[in-house]
C-alpha cells in the first residue's frame, strides 16, 4: 500500500514522537517519557471526521474541588481511554517499523493523542461510567452531573 490511502480508501493518519523530561520537585531528572501523537492536521474532513468536539464546563457548574485552592480533578492519560466507533489508520510509529511489511499501516482501536476525535471518545466513555454509578446528566448543561 502506499502513503496516504489503505485499500479501503481510508486516510492514513501519521504521527510523531513528542519526547520529554520528567522531573522532581527538587529539579533532578526523574524519567524519559515518549509519547506517539498523531498529526490531526492530517485527517480529512468528511473522510476521518464530521465534527470535533469540545467539552466546555461553564462558569454557573461550579464545583467545591475546582473552587477550592488545590488543583482540580486530573485523568491521566485520559484521551488513551476513549474507544473508537470508527476505524482509523496511522502509519507505523517510527523506530517499531516492521522490517518485513513496512507499507502496513496500524489499525486504531482505542483514540490516540492529536487524533481530532480523542476528546469526544474519551467523553463519552467517562459520561457511560458516570451514568452507571446511577448520576443523572443534567438537561440544562452536560457537563454537569447529579
Amino acid at each position: 500500500m502506499g502513503s496516504g490511502a489503505t485499500s479501503t480508501g481510508s486516510n492514513i493518519i501519521t504521527g510523531k514522537w513528542i519526547w520529554t523530561h520528567k522531573h522532581r520537585a527538587n529539579g533532578t531528572l526523574e524519567r524519559y517519557k515518549a509519547r506517539w501523537v498523531l498529526r490531526g492536521l492530517t485527517q480529512r474532513p468528511s473522510v476521518d471526521y464530521d465534527e470535533t468536539f469540545n467539552l466546555v464546563v461553564k462558569p454557573a457548574t461550579g464545583c467545591s474541588c475546582w473552587l477550592s485552592p488545590t488543583p482540580g480533578p486530573d485523568v491521566k492519560n485520559a484521551f488513551l481511554h476513549g474507544l473508537l466507533t470508527e476505524t482509523f489508520y496511522c502509519s507505523q510509529p517510527m523506530g517499531f517499523v516492521d522490517s518485513s511489511r513496512p507499507d502496513m499501516v496500524c489499525r486504531l482501536n482505542k483514540s490516540l493523542y492529536g487524533l481530532k476525535q480523542a476528546p469526544g471518545a474519551w467523553n463519552h466513555r467517562f459520561v457511560a461510567f458516570l451514568l452507571t454509578l446511577g448520576f443523572v446528566e443534567a438537561k440544562s448543561n452536560t457537563s454537569l452531573f447529579i
